[in-house]
């Protein structure tokens, strides 16, 4: 019985030995497993902060030159620089308007230059907040380029006064250097933007005045006043699109 008592102590004793040391390599491994998790956390935090990083999309332009264009339905006709055709093709016309700084602005301003133009008012609510934001990015893009230029004119110009324009260009980020606002005689606006521009994509419908004009099309110009691209101004892969064709046109 003595013996027996023994040997069950022994018994127990290694038992015991055996679960505590059972006991501290599940500790050790609820450790380590503790530390991979919290390193895996780590990394992937570090990842998403990465991933939710703004990237801009460098384009190719599709083209090694770009098209001309000289009505609404904005056919494209793929001409030399030297092509004969070019002699009577559609241009914009001369204009005068007034920016937010009351500078007048003719089409001297624009001279030998690219330029990117828009219509927009300064209490639209809809699109043309992003248009503007679009266009600040062109300016951005092209600030120290001296060849590109940009121009917005308002489809409200009896409100938006040169002093309106201003705040708005203040407000807005908006370089006068680079980037004019501008205001003036509305039906010459609106003739510009409908029948020269071709910026509405009401193909066949005949409008006035009255009716008002709202587009989210940006329109490229190249430096002899000639239409080279149409891009919708909300669409940020389109508006990519306009920078690559930018670069191409500039290296005609």
């Amino acid at each position: 019985m003595v013996n027996y008592i023994i040997i069950m102590k022994q018994k127990t004793a290694e038992f015991l030995g055996l679960r505590k040391q059972h006991f501290v390599s599940l500790s050790r491994i609820k450790k380590l497993l503790l530390i991979l998790c919290n390193v895996a956390l780590i990394v992937s935090c570090g990842s998403k902060e990465q991933n939710n990083k703004p990237i801009e999309q460098e384009v190719v332009s599709r083209v090694e030159a770009l098209p001309y264009y000289q009505e609404a339905t904005f056919t494209p006709y793929w001409l030399s620089n030297d092509s004969d055709s070019l002699i009577d093709f559609h241009r914009i016309p001369d204009f005068t308007f007034i920016n937010q700084h009351s500078d007048t602005i003719t089409q001297d301003f624009y001279k030998d230059k690219i330029y990117i133009t828009d219509f927009f008012f300064t209490v639209c609510p809809g699109i043309c907040p992003a248009m503007t934001k679009n266009m600040n990015h062109l300016q951005k893009k092209f600030l120290d380029d001296e060849e590109v230029l940009l121009l917005s004119h308002s489809v409200t110009p009896d409100y938006d006064t040169p002093a309106v324009l201003k705040e708005y260009a203040q407000r807005m980020g908006v370089n006068a250097a680079k980037w004019n606002l501008v205001t003036g005689d509305k039906e010459l606006i609106y003739n510009l933007g409908r029948n020269h521009y071709f910026v509405e994509e009401d193909l066949g419908t005949t409008k006035d005045v009255d009716d008002f004009l709202h587009t989210e099309n940006f329109i490229l110009i190249d430096k002899n006043k000639r239409i080279r691209g149409i891009y919708n101004g909300l669409n940020k892969a389109s508006v990519n699109q306009l920078i690559a064709d930018v670069k191409t046109l500039k290296a005609e």
